[in-house]
């Protein structure tokens, strides 16, 4: 026993030397999720000056990302079920990196190649992160997803905050501005790497298991990458959420919630820079949103398991949002406070859209299949929201119409917030003999 506490000891600190490298990197990861997105909107001006578009072919640049989560999230468990998680999210950080370089080098197609590139590594980083939570900290799983977006909405926030005053920097300093993070990517992959060589197998620096130890370990780590793995099937013996209208409820809610975020976070900037506000103004004041955000993603989380339904905080965070539009719409001296308060109701209704797909389903691969869907679906959706925007402008050389739409757009997302957030299951059907 003597000798084997030592042993156990010794090994005990570099597994959780281990373990918090495996959450820095996770929280790495979360931070690239939206700092190349949120970055964009306050140069988007610049961007378009220095290339010469329009601003609908700047919604359609702004878009891409959206479509490619749309398109790719189905992809990403089936990569991740041939390479393993740790590899998938390795390959996503570098054609990460690669397509942020790619998007700010000189040149008209390389913003359209580059895009579409980041706009893939997102959508296998966005599906994926939560698995690598879900096998890693199956007993803190709420706590740990808390972190990461917390972190992930921070580093939106200040990606959004220092793009003007680093653009500003340089002659056609948007594109330093937008390149910068590409090396946040580059450092996650560098903490993931190690990760990637130990693939499946023993962790280094541990004694080889005996036999009957390593089939045991062996169909433990089976079941686990089973259960971390989003299956686009769902659950056997369980009914398709493709033909249930809560499903579609609660896919629709996620959509029009995202319609509003990725129209605030592209044309914000210019709605208040038409009102009088400077550039790095507006820049900062996308600061603001995002971290209003962020308090908007802990009160939603921390409020939300209380609740059997849901319902209340659907229409609390539908109304701020609709204030905030309404309010930029009226008395746009106010801006800070209008972009404030569509922060703290944007935050709150994608923490609430992501936690009805639990929520209203019987099993984790039921949820799994209505997160495929949720997300498919609402990002193609979310997609159309800056193009159709942007058209509105060109068509009235004013922000009055589009707003207007905007609040038409909240009015629907409350409906469908309060009948996908009632207390109910998506109906299941009973498995065949």
């Amino acid at each position: 026993m003597s000798n084997a506490e030592p042993t156990a000891s010794a090994d005990r600190t570099p597994r959780m030397a281990r373990g918090g490298l495996v959450l820095i990197g996770l929280l790495l990861i979360a931070a690239n999720l939206r700092a190349s997105i949120t970055s964009v909107g306050p140069v988007l001006g610049d961007i378009r000056a220095d290339l010469g578009i329009s601003a609908v072919t700047a919604s359609v640049l702004i878009s891409i990302p959206l479509v490619a989560f749309g398109v790719f999230s189905p992809v990403a468990p089936l990569l991740a079920s041939r390479l393993g998680i740790e590899r998938t999210l390795g390959a996503a950080l570098l054609v990460l990196a690669i397509g942020i370089v790619t998007r700010s080098w000189p040149g008209t197609v390389t913003i359209w190649v580059g895009t579409v590139l980041l706009g893939l590594a997102i959508a296998l980083l966005n599906v994926l992160l939560p698995a690598l939570v879900k096998r890693d900290y199956p007993t803190r799983v709420g706590s740990v997803t808390g972190t990461y977006s917390a972190v992930q909405s921070a580093f939106a926030a200040v990606a959004a905050g220092v793009a003007v005053p680093i653009a500003d920097a340089a002659p056609h300093g948007w594109r330093l501005s937008l390149g910068i993070w590409a090396g946040l990517a580059v450092i996650a992959f560098g903490v993931l790497l190690p990760q990637l060589s130990r693939g499946s197998g023993p962790r280094s620096g541990r004694q080889a298991p005996a036999p009957a130890q390593a089939q045991a370990q062996a169909q433990a780590q089976a079941q686990a990458q089973a259960e971390s793995v989003p299956s686009a099937r769902g659950a056997k013996g369980y009914r398709s959420p493709w033909g249930s209208a809560l499903a579609w409820q609660v896919t629709l809610f996620l959509g029009l919630q995202s319609t509003i975020y990725y129209t605030v976070v592209t044309w914000w900037p210019a709605i208040e820079q038409s009102s009088g506000l400077s550039p790095a103004v507006a820049g900062w004041h996308q600061f603001a949103y995002q971290m209003l955000g962020l308090v908007g993603t802990v009160l939603a989380a921390t409020t939300i398991n209380r609740l059997r339904d849901q319902r209340p905080i659907a229409i609390a965070v539908s109304v701020l949002m609709f204030v905030g539009i309404l309010g930029q719409l009226t008395v746009p001296d106010l801006g800070l406070l209008w972009v404030c308060s569509i922060g703290l109701g944007s935050g709150g209704s994608i923490v609430l859209a992501l936690a009805l797909l639990g929520l209203r389903t019987h099993h984790h691969g039921h949820s799994a299949a209505l997160s495929g869907m949720a997300q498919s679906v609402g990002y193609l959706l979310a997609a159309t929201g800056p193009i159709v925007i942007s058209v509105l402008h060109d068509a009235t050389d004013a922000w009055a119409v589009s707003l207007v739409v905007m609040l038409g757009v909240v009015v629907v997302q409350v409906v469908f917030g309060i009948l996908g957030s009632r207390d109910r299951l998506i109906e299941a059907r009973r498995p065949t003999a």
